[in-house]
């Protein structure tokens, strides 16, 4: 099978005064943009056959921002820049295109829209309608001599643009968050939910990528928060004490619902445990020997894959997109809206204020001996305090910034806890080799003290309520 990879350009500068079309340099955006498709072309093998590059400067600017960020690989020396390429007819690019050996097998071509889009389209038929700049489209074809390619020959493997590959690209074009200054209770309630549900759906061709971990952070905090708020709502819908009418009868369908999130967001927490675990083996080096370090990466990235395609598959699952339409047409229904309206101030400080309690007796109750559960649980008392307090930001300023430094102790103790679960099923892998179980066994050692200094912090941190 062979492999056809076709990049466009990143940004580029608009000419002016004397500056020909094929002098365009790049725009600091463009740079970025090339930088941030450096990775996922190294993952998709896109760079391991041959690199062929238009002789324009912004087509030469692009390749040189990938081979920086790759530098190991030496891909300046394999390059060919071929003024062929500077062209923007499908047609032209065709013709170019039968012109290669046939022992080449993987192609990489960074060039010109509308090009680019015309050759895809012929070779595939179901090229999408549009290419980002710094965009890479991935087609397969049989093995078969370039020279003879037939039209609609090819398959569409993949694609990938720089807002699917890096989430500081996303950032520009993501859903913007309403504006809730002057907003009531009910109001700040349903555009909060409403913007948490635009921001999943827009998340998800990120999170499907996996090349940005962030993607998958933010997606899994929009979906707990979105749980997190509605839990709230049930909470203090319910009528004051002696009437017995339930917060989910109030608001029908909402606790259904909520299920499902709690049930996507709970589907995500492996991957994001393995994002988190990674990347802190670059940040802190585990006390393992490099083979075993290798050998541990090795092992984080196989079982990321495995969980990665799980969640995919879930994603691209039409049972997920009817759940997440019917989400998003409940927040905007008459009884969502009905149920909203029997919110009070009053009735988030008495369930905050019963929440506060519940946690301070929590907190007491624990000590540096007490199980790791325990602690699991007040980090969860915690998010729901403050979720609820969030409710009304401007009147819990003050108790929300006190809340952080708790919540992150709580969440330290958390990761920890999930590292050790992954170095002993990492170690139980490691049967015939005995050493790397022992430098396994020291490095658990080592983080169960970290867990005992962060327990003393914690069983020492005052009440919320004091």
């Amino acid at each position: 099978m062979r492999h056809l990879f076709l990049m466009r350009h990143a940004k580029a500068k608009k000419a002016s005064g004397d500056m020909a079309d094929h002098q365009r340099p790049l725009r600091k955006r463009g740079r970025r943009e090339a930088a941030a498709m450096a990775v996922p072309l190294r993952r998709w093998q896109a760079l391991e056959g041959e690199l062929h590059v238009s002789d324009a400067t912004r087509t030469q600017e692009t390749f040189v921002e990938v081979a920086e960020q790759l530098s190991e690989f030496s891909l300046a020396e394999r390059a060919r820049f071929d003024e062929a390429l500077y062209t923007f007819d499908g047609q032209a690019l065709l013709a170019w295109l039968k012109t290669l050996p046939d022992e080449a097998d993987k192609v990489l071509v960074i060039g010109h829209n509308p090009a680019l889009l015309e050759l895809a389209d012929w070779l595939c038929g179901g090229a999408p309608d549009d290419l980002a700049t710094g965009g890479v489209l991935h087609l397969t074809l049989a093995d078969t001599p370039w020279h003879s390619v037939a039209q609609l020959s090819a398959e569409l493997a993949d694609s990938l643009s720089p807002e699917q590959a890096s989430h500081a690209f996303f950032k520009r074009r993501a859903p913007e968050p309403p504006d809730l200054g002057k907003a009531d209770l009910r109001h700040r309630i349903c555009e909060l939910l409403a913007h948490q549900c635009r921001m999943v759906r827009a998340l998800e061709p990120g999170v499907i990528a996996g090349v940005d971990p962030e993607f998958l952070h933010q997606y899994r905090v929009n979906l707990r928060r979105s749980r997190a708020i509605g839990e709230s709502v049930l909470a203090t819908a319910e009528k004051p004490a002696g009437k017995k009418t339930p917060g989910h009868k109030k608001l029908p369908g909402l606790k259904k619902r909520l299920k499902r999130l709690k049930r996507r967001a709970q589907a995500t927490s492996d991957l994001r445990d393995l994002d988190v675990f990674l990347e802190s083996l670059d940040t802190t080096p585990p006390p393992l020997s490099p083979r075993s370090r290798l050998a541990l990466q090795r092992w984080l990235h196989a079982r990321h894959q495995t969980h990665h395609e799980a969640l995919c598959q879930e994603l691209n699952e039409p049972e997920y997109d009817d759940e997440m339409l019917d989400w998003q047409r409940y927040l905007t229904s008459k009884t969502f809206r009905k149920g909203l309206g029997r919110l009070s101030s009053g009735r988030i400080e008495t369930v905050l204020a019963e929440r506060i309690l519940s946690h301070d007796h929590d907190l007491a109750a624990i000590d540096s001996e007490s199980n790791d559960e325990a602690f699991h649980d007040l980090r969860k008392s915690v998010k729901r305090i403050r979720y609820l307090a969030e409710l009304e930001p401007k009147r819990h300023r003050d108790f929300l910034a006190g809340l952080k430094r708790r919540q992150t102790l709580l969440g330290d103790f958390q990761d920890l806890c999930t590292r050790q679960v992954w170095i002993n099923a990492f170690a139980s892998d490691a049967r015939n080799a005995p050493r790397r179980k022992e430098e396994c066994d020291a490095w658990r050692a080592a983080l169960q003290k970290e867990k005992l200094a962060l327990r003393e912090e914690i069983v020492a941190l005052e009440p919320l309520a004091s």
